[in-house]
C-alpha cells in the first residue's frame, strides 16, 4: 500500500453531525474527492498564523517550538560523528540482503554514537548513521539512546527494516484468556512488566538508565526481564517531589494557570534544573470523577495521575520550596487524592507529584525508510484487512516508541503491518511527525493495538501522514497542545479518554468505511459498543464518555477543536459516504459550553458511551461549541497549498 489520493466524489444524503438533524435525500449533496495528505505544508515558524483569541495557542507546536527540522547544516561535520552504509558494513558488519541479524551491529553503531559523541552533541551538531539500501533484519528492540542523532535510510521504500522478533523479545506471558501481554505477571522481583508500557517495539527512544536502587535485580534479570527496569530512573515513584498548599488555597498547591508550584518542604530538588523538563501529575480524586461524569461507577475507581503535562523548569526556589514553569497550568493541582474534599480512593491517599525527568532523549530523527513486522506463523495481510481483533498477540510489538524524549521528528518513513502500532509516544513533547506512510498492523484489537497513538504527548505536530487499515489516529492520558493538520486516514480521530485537551484537528481528509468497527474480529476482539456482538460503526470522530472510559481512565478533556476538515462516513455496507461536521467556516470546540468543560449530554443528560450516540447534534450547549467561525483555510498556519 502507498500513499493515494480518494478519488471518487460520491453522492450522499448528507447529514451534519455537528446538527445531526438528517437531511432529505431528494436534497443529497456530492462529496468531493479528499486532497490527500498535504504533504508540502510550510510549518515554519514564519508560516504559524496568530493565536485566535479565545482559543489555545498553538503557535509552538513541533520540533523545538516550531523550528524547522535540521537540515545538512545541522549535523556534525566531523567524520568521527557520522557512521556511512560502507562504515556499518566494514566496521559492524551491518549489510542488507544477506539475511543475517542485523541487530547487534546497529546496537553497536548507535552506542558508539552515545558514548562518543552525544556528550558534546546539540541541535546544531547532530550525528547521523546512515543506513544503505536492501533489506536490514532486525530480532530485538533497538535502543535509540544517543540524543542529537540522525537515523537516515536511503529513502523511503529503499531501505527497508524487517522485525522478527526473538524468543526474549516476543511476550511470553499472556493473560488467561489469550487476548494480550500480560503486564502484571510479567515482572521479575520487583518489576513489574507494567513499566515497559506501551510494550516493545523495533526503536525505542528512551534512556537506558537503571536506578540504582534496582541495580542487583537488573543484573540478576534474564534476558527477556531486563528491559523492565531500564529507564527507571526517570519514573515519579523515584524522581517525583511530593507537593504542600499553596498559602491561602487549602488543599491545592497550584491552580489552572499558575506557572508556580509549592512543594513539600521536605522534598529532594536534586534531578530539578532550570531549563530541564518537569511532568506535574496531579492525582486522580473522586472530585475529579465527578467532573467527568465518570462517577458513581460499576468500575473501580484508580489511585494514578491523569492529568499530566511537561513543562520547562525557569526557576527553583529552594528556600521557598518552589519551582516555576515556563506556560500556565492547564489543571489544578490538588495536594493530593484527598485534599480537594474527596473520599479516599480504595481507602488509600495518593500524592500529586513534580517530576523531573532527568535523563530525557533528545534530537533524535528517523528518516527516508521502510519498516514492517514479519508475519506471523499461518496468518496473512488479508486476514488482518478490516480486521479489529489480535491475530498474534504475543507479538504485539511497536514500530517507533518514543518515551521520556522530546525535540525530535520521524519523516518521509513507509511502516508496513507493525506488531503493533506503527508510531506510539509515552511521554513526549515537541515532535514533528510529518509526511510519513503508515499501513496495517497485525494486532489491532483488545488491549489498545494497532492505533497511530500519541499517548501522554504535548505541544506536538503531526502533519501530512497517510494512514490506511489500522484502528485509530488517537490521542490519550493528557495529551494537550498538538496541531494535527493535512493528514488523509481512513480511520477515526479518536479522542480516547484520560482528560486530553486544546488539540486541533484541521485540514485532514478521513473517509470512515462501515467496515471500520470493532465488531468485524475474528479472535482477542475488544468491546467498544458495548453490546455483544457489537453492532457499532466507527464515526470520523470518537469521544470518550466518562461512564465508558472510567474503566481504563477516565473522559475526553476540554477544547479539542475540529476545523475545515474533510469528513465522511459510510454508515451502513454498500452506502454511499455522507458528510460528517461538513461546514468549513465553523470552529468546533468537543467537551466546551464556551467557558468550562461539558461533558457531551443528550437532552440535558450526559452520554453513557459514544456509540449509537455518534450522530447527536451536542451544540447549542450539549458539549460542543460551535459559536465560533473562520474564513481561514487553517487556524494554525497562515497560508496553506490550495489542493
Amino acid at each position: 500500500m502507498s500513499r493515494k489520493k480518494i478519488v471518487a466524489g460520491i453522492a450522499a444524503a448528507a447529514f451534519i453531525a455537528a446538527g445531526v438533524n438528517a437531511v432529505s435525500p431528494s436534497i443529497a449533496t456530492a462529496v468531493p474527492p479528499g486532497p490527500g495528505a498535504l504533504t508540502t505544508l510550510d510549518t515554519s515558524a514564519g508560516n504559524r498564523a496568530a493565536p485566535v483569541a479565545g482559543l489555545y495557542d498553538w503557535s509552538k507546536a513541533g520540533y523545538r517550538g516550531g523550528r524547522n527540522l535540521p537540515g545538512a547544516s545541522a549535523v556534525n561535520p566531523s567524520a568521527s560523528c557520522k557512521v556511512t552504509a560502507a562504515q556499518l558494513a566494514s566496521t559492524y558488519q551491518v549489510k542488507p540482503d544477506d539475511g543475517v541479524d542485523d541487530t547487534t551491529g546497529i546496537q553497536a553503531a548507535i552506542d558508539k554514537i552515545h558514548t562518543s559523541c552525544t556528550p558534546s552533541a546539540s541541535y546544531d551538531k547532530l550525528s547521523l548513521i546512515t543506513f544503505p539500501a536492501g533489506t536490514l533484519n532486525v530480532t530485538h528492540e533497538i535502543h535509540v539512546d544517543a540524543g542529537y542523532l540522525i537515523l537516515r535510510g536511503a529513502g523511503t521504500d529503499q531501505t527497508k527494516f524487517v522485525y522478527t522478533p526473538d524468543k526474549n523479545t516476543e511476550y511470553d506471558v499472556l493473560t488467561p484468556d489469550g487476548d494480550q501481554w500480560d503486564q502484571g505477571n510479567m515482572g521479575y522481583e520487583d518489576g513489574s512488566g507494567g513499566w515497559l508500557w506501551p510494550g516493545r517495539g523495533l526503536f525505542r527512544v528512551q534512556s537506558r538508565g537503571v536506578d540504582p536502587s534496582y541495580a542487583s535485580e537488573y543484573k540478576a534479570a534474564p534476558a527477556n526481564r531486563k528491559d523492565i527496569f531500564e529507564g527507571t530512573v526517570n519514573v515519579h515513584w523515584k524522581a517525583g517531589a511530593k507537593l504542600r498548599e499553596k498559602p491561602g488555597d487549602k488543599g491545592f498547591a497550584a491552580r489552572a494557570g499558575d506557572k508556580t508550584v509549592y512543594l513539600a518542604t521536605s522534598a529532594k530538588t536534586t534531578n530539578m534544573k532550570v531549563g530541564g523538563f518537569i511532568n506535574m501529575r496531579a492525582a486522580n480524586s473522586i472530585n475529579f470523577y465527578k467532573s467527568m461524569n465518570a462517577y458513581p461507577t460499576t468500575w473501580p475507581l484508580e489511585n494514578l495521575h491523569m492529568r499530566q503535562q511537561w513543562f520547562t523548569i525557569t526557576a527553583i526556589d529552594t528556600k521557598n520550596h518552589t519551582v516555576s514553569i515556563d506556560k500556565p497550568l492547564e489543571y489544578d493541582m490538588p495536594v493530593d487524592s484527598t485534599s480537594d474534599g474527596s473520599a479516599a480512593i480504595d481507602g488509600s491517599v495518593y500524592a500529586s507529584k513534580a517530576s523531573p525527568i532527568p535523563d530525557p532523549i533528545v534530537g533524535v530523527g528517523f528518516e527516508n525508510f521502510t519498516f514492517g513486522q514479519s508475519a506471523p506463523a499461518g496468518i496473512t495481510e488479508a486476514q488482518a484487512k478490516d480486521n479489529y481483533g489480535n491475530l498474534a498477540p504475543s507479538l504485539a510489538m511497536q514500530g517507533i516508541v518514543f518515551k521520556w524524549a522530546a525535540d525530535s521528528w520521524v519523516t518521509g518513513i513507509h511502516s508496513t503491518m507493525t506488531g503493533s502500532h506503527p508510531i506510539v509516544t509515552e511521554e513526549a513533547k515537541n515532535l514533528q511527525i510529518v509526511n510519513n506512510e503508515l499501513d496495517g498492523s497485525w494486532n489491532k484489537g483488545k488491549g489498545g493495538n494497532g492505533y497511530f497513538r500519541g499517548s501522554r504527548v504535548w505541544d506536538s505536530l503531526y502533519a501530512g501522514n497517510t494512514t490506511r487499515d489500522l484502528r485509530h489516529f488517537t490521542f490519550q492520558w493528557s495529551a494537550s497542545g498538538n496541531v494535527v493538520i493535512g493528514n488523509d486516514i481512513d480511520s477515526d480521530f479518536n479522542i480516547h479518554g484520560g482528560y486530553e485537551r486544546n488539540n486541533l484537528f484541521e485540514n485532514n481528509t478521513n473517509r470512515v468505511s462501515y467496515a471500520h468497527r470493532s465488531g468485524n474480529c475474528t479472535a482477542h476482539c475488544g468491546d467498544e459498543g458495548g453490546d455483544a456482538p457489537d453492532d457499532s460503526s466507527w464515526f470520523p470522530i470518537y469521544w470518550s464518555t466518562g461512564q465508558k472510559a472510567v474503566k481504563w481512565s477516565g473522559s475526553s478533556g476540554p477544547r479539542n477543536v475540529f476545523f475545515n476538515n474533510t469528513m465522511t462516513k459510510q454508515i451502513t455496507a454498500g452506502a454511499a459516504y455522507t458528510p460528517y461536521y461538513a461546514d468549513h467556516t465553523k470552529i468546533y470546540q468537543f467537551g466546551w459550553d464556551g467557558t468550562k468543560f461539558h461533558h457531551l449530554d443528550a437532552g440535558g443528560q450526559p452520554i453513557v458511551d459514544w456509540a449509537h450516540n455518534e450522530q447527536r447534534d451536542y451544540t447549542n450547549g450539549h458539549g460542543v461549541d460551535d459559536t465560533k467561525t473562520s474564513t481561514a483555510k487553517s487556524l494554525f498556519l497562515k497560508s496553506i497549498p490550495v489542493s
